[in-house]
């Protein structure tokens, strides 16, 4: 793990500042010489800089990105417990960790924390920048204010504007934290935790790996024992103050902040971008992925069949890298995509019919 300190104020979006700010990252592989090779890989909720690590069936050694060939750069986000200055980061100003008392930001401030590791590296041009859920808002947000920095865009199961179904699954989780007036908020974390389980998976994928075999059992869940497993590790690997401060992060990712609309805002990433949604998706159900192939000009939205609900952009990775080779392997593959926006999921006769979209 390296390490980029900041050592001037660090305005946030929403007001707040930060008097300093460190980013734990992680490279795999070397800039070639004509320092076109930079994958940038943006991580989600409660993932962190090693992306070999979560993400190893894509990023390492003999997968499709392959620190033999390309230069990868993965930031653990602002907000963080993993090294990146967070709730949990000694404020200089008192001494003490910030705690609650950490101010709120947003996927703006994670970006713009992305962009002064980028100029400390060098980096003056990103092949790639490829992120899932969270991850996908930042190089959303990254590419709609800096779009001459990429070659190429890879979102998966991600959104233009963080929509308020989502919202509401993490309020129901900040409130389980919050019931927990216990010091170490264990209990409201693990809660959390299965709470957003839910979202995160589909009833398929509890159908198949916690159905009971046992028809005469009346209590002792397979299911329930998943829910608080789930909880219990999350807990023994995060903190409650980042998780509240990542969650509210989350919540406000609208790219048409401040600009004329998010459909405006997606207009001006110039690349082409490969948008992939997950099928089975109830967190971030595929309108959301159609609507950025909309708007993006040069834009190809596949979409995977998988059990795994939302976290399938985690699992499917057999998938995901079958479609990453093409896009980057394969120019016509872009040419060719305008024509088949949405195909996979609407057909050829119309766009998805997405209520307010156009507000996004």
């Amino acid at each position: 793990m390296l390490y980029y300190k900041h050592n001037e104020p660090f305005p946030l979006e929403a007001g707040g500042v930060l008097p300093g700010l460190q980013v734990a990252y992680c490279t795999y592989g070397e800039l070639n010489a004509r320092r076109d090779n930079v994958v940038w890989v943006c991580h989600a909720l409660t993932a962190n800089a090693d992306a070999a690590d979560w993400w190893d069936g894509l990023v390492g050694e003999g997968r499709l990105l392959d620190p033999a060939r390309y230069f990868i750069v993965c930031a653990n986000i602002l907000g963080s417990c993993y090294g990146t200055t967070g709730p949990e980061s000694i404020n200089p100003e008192t001494g003490e960790p910030y705690g609650r008392d950490f101010p709120l930001v947003t996927i703006r401030d994670m970006v713009r924390a992305h962009r002064l590791l980028q100029q400390h590296l060098g980096i003056q041009k990103i092949h790639l920048a490829i992120g899932g859920s969270m991850g996908g808002q930042q190089v959303l947000e990254w590419a709609v204010e800096d779009p001459a920095l990429f070659d190429r865009l890879c979102v998966l199961a991600t959104n233009a504007r963080h929509s308020p179904w989502g919202i509401a699954f993490n309020e129901a989780q900040r409130m389980a934290i919050e019931a927990d007036t216990s010091e170490s908020g264990q209990k409201g974390l693990e809660a959390a935790r299965a709470i957003a389980m839910l979202s995160y998976r589909h009833y398929h994928t509890y159908w198949q790996s916690q159905l009971e075999e046992n028809a005469a059992k009346v209590d002792d869940f397979r299911a329930s024992a998943y829910q608080r497993y789930q909880g219990y590790k999350l807990y023994k690997r995060f903190h409650v103050g980042a998780y509240l401060a990542l969650s509210k992060a989350m919540d406000s990712h609208n790219l048409g902040r401040g600009r004329e609309s998010a459909a405006a805002a997606l207009g001006r990433i110039t690349v082409p971008t490969l948008v992939v949604g997950i099928r089975s998706d109830v967190l971030f159900p595929i309108e959301e992925q159609a609507f950025l192939a909309r708007h993006i000009p040069q834009t190809r939205l596949e979409v995977i069949d998988s059990i795994y609900g939302h976290d399938g952009f985690l699992v499917e990775f057999e998938a995901i890298a079958a479609l990453l080779q093409k896009f980057l392997g394969d120019e016509t593959f872009i040419t060719a995509g305008r024509r088949k926006i949405l195909e996979t999921y609407v057909g050829k006769s119309k766009p998805v019919a997405l209520p307010g979209s156009e507000s996004f």
